[in-house]
């Protein structure tokens, strides 16, 4: 039996941690299209908050993660840059659902990733990675900031730690289900 796919995005601003979630979850080692950050990119690239920063995913990253014989999630991290932005409509084709992750020292670079998957109606939960360095908020907190409705989850997380970014990724997929499940 060839199991059933099941896709999910990880998106978020430029340097929120999306390759590294991916990479935290992932069965096998993520494939990742990670180039280094040169000058060429510093007139485009707007690194305040992630200084030490030295690559850009530049197309996507993908992992994987066998849920049982029967299902196999996909992963599929999206690059956070504006200039790649054009790619996000094509990788979020035939998803469940995405996990938007934020940074709250640069949350302004997440609200072009919540309004693409709400525009599109795509189920969606903020998961906040919480940084060693970055400002503490709570969910509430988060929410009104973000201007996202209640009935999108706020989840925090490490994304270096895989424990914690599961129980991100299974947040979403029970949020996906219920809007599913939900009649219009």
């Amino acid at each position: 039996m060839v199991p059933a796919p099941v896709k999910i995005i990880v998106a978020g601003g430029f340097g929120a941690g999306k390759t590294t979630l991916v990479g935290s979850v992932s069965e096998i080692p993520p494939l990742t299209t990670e180039e280094v950050l040169t000058e060429a990119g510093t007139d485009v690239d707007d690194i305040s908050g992630v200084e030490r920063k030295k690559t850009t995913t530049v197309a996507l990253d993908f992992g994987r993660i066998t849920l049982s014989p029967r299902h196999v999630l996909y992963l599929f991290g999206t690059p956070g840059q504006a200039r790649f932005w054009f790619m996000w409509n094509d990788l979020a084709r035939g998803a469940i659902g995405t996990v938007v992750l934020v940074d709250t020292r640069r949350l302004e670079t997440s609200f072009a990733a919540v309004d693409f998957f709400e525009r599109r109606k795509i189920p969606f939960v903020v998961a906040v990675n919480c940084f060693d360095d970055a400002p503490r908020y709570n969910a509430a907190e988060i929410r009104e900031a973000l201007v996202v409705p209640d009935r999108v989850p706020i989840v925090m997380c490490d994304a270096r730690d895989r424990e914690s970014s599961k129980l991100a990724l299974i947040r979403l997929v029970k949020h996906a289900m219920s809007v599913v499940a939900t009649p219009v």
